[in-house]
């Protein structure tokens, strides 16, 4: 049968609309930035979710993972998402407590001390955190936590009068003010930049997560870790809201799936990093010490003193997400 001229143009014109159709949905593109390492576990589960996401949107939405600080630094990537420079965002929550308090709770010395807790206090934190996000054009897709944290030092401690006048990697208003009650030298130095830093003396001492240790080689500048288990700070993945909002409910619900997916497996995940980071820190030369009761003591009152600050700024919305952390 032969096609009339206007039937074959009719034809060409429907296949061109039917191919564009199946073009854009399959180019729906999302730049996901992160601060980490590529091989830090927070780095290697957002390539999951990315892989979720395009598996469970069945290919309509892909996501790129910009690693190690590579299209924004750590301090920029909240602004790049709310801004829509970039679609999503792998944000450590306490780094922005100067910005709106409540985004450091889980940064406050001593008042979660094991996972268990963590997660309560991720429980009354998520709904402020939602609001406020909300506020700002964001959404939060899901928050995995670091290892519990611990001190690594160049020296033996026995209390906190032995870090003062260390050099110290501030990288938040809580580990600054920690340097400042005990005395020591803060430094702000961000994740990307800490192996040069121990390298070249900029830095002698900090808190973190044996995680941060490993990725970081900090064996090779620093050989005490002190399993202090202070606070268990999250890293949130943000979305921009427009960007979410403009996707069809079946690209949407596979986020959320993922999301979902993704958050349970990384608080089991971020357990065995905490016990596979302390072997490995111990295997390359690092002695792993359990703090004596006199530093232990010290930093509890560091804790009260930051917990007392920090509801004085965070006001009546402070109190009412550690009243509802601590309700039974």
């Amino acid at each position: 049968m032969k096609l009339t001229k206007r039937q074959l143009i009719a034809s060409i014109a429907c296949a061109a609309a039917a191919c564009s159709i199946s073009s854009a949905q399959a180019q729906n593109k999302w730049d996901l930035a992160s601060a980490y390492a590529a091989g830090n576990f927070h780095t290697k589960l957002l390539g999951e979710f990315a892989s979720e996401v395009d598996k469970a949107s069945q290919g309509k939405l892909k996501i790129t993972v910009h690693a190690n600080a590579s299209l924004f630094k750590a301090p920029e990537i909240k602004r790049a998402v709310q801004g829509g420079q970039a679609q999503a965002g792998e944000i450590l929550l306490v780094n922005f407590q100067n910005e709106w308090q409540l985004f450091g709770a889980d940064g406050l010395p001593f008042l979660t001390d094991s996972y268990e807790s963590a997660m309560k206090l991720y429980n009354a934190q998520k709904p402020f955190l939602e609001k406020k996000l909300g506020e700002q054009g964001m959404m939060l897709l899901y928050a995995v936590p670091w290892p519990p944290q611990g001190i690594f030092v160049k020296k033996t401690l026995n209390s906190a009068a032995d870090l003062k006048g260390v050099k110290w990697r501030a990288y938040s208003p809580a580990t600054a003010r920690i340097a400042e009650l005990v005395g020591a030298q803060p430094v702000t130095i961000q994740a990307a930049e800490l192996s040069q830093a121990m390298a070249t003396g900029v830095v002698e001492s900090y808190m973190s997560s044996g995680a941060t240790g490993v990725d970081t080689k900090t064996y090779e500048h620093i050989k005490h870790f002190y399993d202090t288990q202070a606070w268990i700070p999250k890293n949130a993945v943000i979305v921009n809201k427009k960007a979410f909002d403009a996707l069809d409910a079946g690209t949407k619900d596979a986020i959320r799936q993922a999301s979902a997916k993704i958050e349970a497996k990384g608080w089991e995940e971020s357990k065995s990093v905490m016990t596979n980071s302390l072997n490995t820190l111990k295997s390359n030369g690092m002695t792993i010490h359990q703090p004596p009761a006199a530093l232990k003591a010290d930093m509890q009152k560091v804790g009260d003193t930051l917990l007392k600050e920090w509801l004085a700024k965070a006001g009546p919305e402070g109190q009412s997400l550690i009243d509802a952390y601590r309700k039974p």
